[in-house]
C-alpha cells in the first residue's frame, strides 16, 4: 500500500451510522496514515473536529458507546405548542449543542491542530459553506459543527458568522471536490446513503421515518454523479455496510465502528498503489452484468442512466454492451433502479452481488 502524504480525509453524514468513521480512523492509524486535512459533513463533521482536537478513537469509542436517546433528544414542546408551524424545529438545539461543547475544543479553525472543514449550508443565501476554507477561518469551530449536525426540521438552524446554517449533506453529504484542493489523495468514507437496502412499509411508520427515507434519497443521488464522473485526485471510496442501521438507532455503537474498521482494513489492503497513481475513484473491480429478459419490460432507465453501457435490442430488451466491466463503488447505480429487479451485478473476485431488492432494511431507528 502507498498512501501519498497530502491526503484528504473526508467523513460523509449519517446520523449515529456515522460511528463507522471512528472505526476507519482507527484503521488508518495502525497503518500510520495522517491526513493533511480532514473534511466532514453533519456527525462526520463532529468526528472529524474531536479528531482535530486531539482526541483519540478510544475516547471515541466509549462516548459512542454510552451515548443514550435522551442526551440528545429532547422534544420542543413547547415550541411546538406556541408556534406550531413556526417552530424552528422539532427537537431542542441545547442536547445537541451541548454535545458538540463537550467533545470539540474552544476556538477558532486556527486554533485547531489539524486542517479542519466543516460543510454546512446558508439556508438563507441557498448556498454552501465550508468552514475552515481561506477566509472562512475565523468563527467558532462548535458553531460551524452544531450547524453542520442541524438538520433540517429537525435541529434548528446554527448561526456561524452571522449566517444561518443548516446540515451540509442538504446539499454535498461528501464534499470531495473542496476537500481535494491541494491535495494528491482523498479517502471518502460513505455512510449515509452508500448502502440502500430495501425498506418496506416505510409509509406506515410515520412522517419521521419517511422524511429520513427521503433524504438519505436525496443524499445518495446529489452525491452519486459527481463520484461516478470523479476525474480529480485519486480517491479511496470507503462504504461501511451499515445501511440496515437507522439514522437514530441507538445502541449498535460497537458494531458500527468494527463495521467502519473492517470497511477501511479492506479497502487499505486492496488498494495498493493506486492513490500514488492516476484519477479516479477505487478501488476497481470486474463485474459481470446480466439481465433477464423475462423480467425486463423494456422501460429503458438503465439505457437511460448508464447510457455508454446499456442498449435495448431488437425486442426492446436490455442488455449490457460490454460485460465484464471494470466499476468503482460509485458505479452501478443503474442496477438498482430497475424497476422490475432485471438486472444482476456480480463482482467476479466474490465480494458481492449488486441486485434492485436487497434485504429488507430492519427499523433499527
Amino acid at each position: 500500500m502507498s498512501i501519498p502524504n497530502k491526503i484528504a480525509l473526508v467523513l460523509g453524514g449519517g446520523g449515529l451510522k456515522g460511528f463507522a468513521h471512528v472505526g476507519v480512523l482507527r484503521a488508518l492509524e495502525e497503518r500510520g496514515v495522517r491526513p493533511a486535512v480532514i473534511a466532514g459533513t453533519s456527525i462526520g463533521a463532529m468526528i472529524a473536529a474531536a479528531h482535530a482536537g486531539g482526541m483519540g478513537t478510544n475516547e471515541m469509542s466509549e462516548r459512542a458507546s454510552s451515548l443514550r436517546r435522551r442526551d440528545l433528544f429532547k422534544i420542543n414542546h413547547l415550541g411546538m405548542l406556541l408556534e406550531q408551524t413556526r417552530s424552528p424545529s422539532f427537537y431542542l438545539a441545547e442536547p445537541l449543542r451541548e454535545m458538540c461543547v463537550d467533545v470539540i475544543p474552544p476556538g477558532t479553525f486556527d486554533d485547531m491542530k489539524g486542517r479542519l472543514l466543516v460543510n454546512t449550508v446558508d439556508i438563507e443565501r441557498g448556498t454552501q459553506v465550508v468552514w475552515g476554507l481561506p477566509g472562512l477561518r475565523d468563527v467558532p469551530v462548535v458553531d460551524a459543527v452544531y450547524a453542520s449536525c442541524a438538520l433540517p426540521g429537525a435541529f434548528p438552524p446554527g448561526w456561524v458568522g452571522g449566517r444561518s446554517c443548516v446540515d451540509g449533506g442538504t446539499v454535498d453529504n461528501l464534499p470531495i471536490a473542496i476537500a481535494a484542493l491541494g491535495m494528491k489523495a482523498v479517502i471518502a468514507v460513505d455512510v449515509g446513503s452508500s448502502d440502500l437496502t430495501h425498506a418496506r412499509d416505510v409509509s406506515s411508520r410515520g412522517f419521521a421515518r419517511i422524511y429520513l427515507r427521503a433524504a438519505t434519497l436525496m443524499m445518495h443521488t446529489l452525491q452519486q454523479r459527481p463520484l461516478a464522473d470523479w476525474r480529480g485526485a485519486p480517491t479511496l471510496l470507503i462504504r461501511p455496510r451499515v445501511g440496515h442501521h437507522g439514522w437514530f438507532g441507538f445502541g449498535h455503537a460497537d458494531e458500527v465502528i468494527e463495521t467502519g474498521y473492517k470497511a477501511a482494513c479492506s479497502a487499505l489492503d486492496e488498494i495498493g498503489n493506486a492513490l500514488a497513481g492516476l484519477a479516479g475513484v477505487f478501488p476497481r473491480r470486474l463485474v459481470d452484468i446480466e439481465v433477464d429478459v423475462k423480467k425486463c419490460i423494456g422501460c429503458r432507465t438503465c439505457v437511460a442512466m448508464a447510457p455508454r453501457l446499456m442498449r435495448m435490442d431488437a425486442e426492446n430488451k436490455a442488455y449490457a454492451v460490454t460485460s465484464p466491466v471494470e466499476w468503482s463503488p460509485a458505479e452501478g447505480d443503474f442496477v438498482h433502479h430497475c424497476p422490475t429487479a432485471a438486472i444482476t451485478a456480480r463482482m467476479l473476485d466474490g465480494s458481492g452481488t449488486i441486485t434492485t431488492v436487497p434485504d429488507e432494511e430492519p427499523t433499527s431507528d
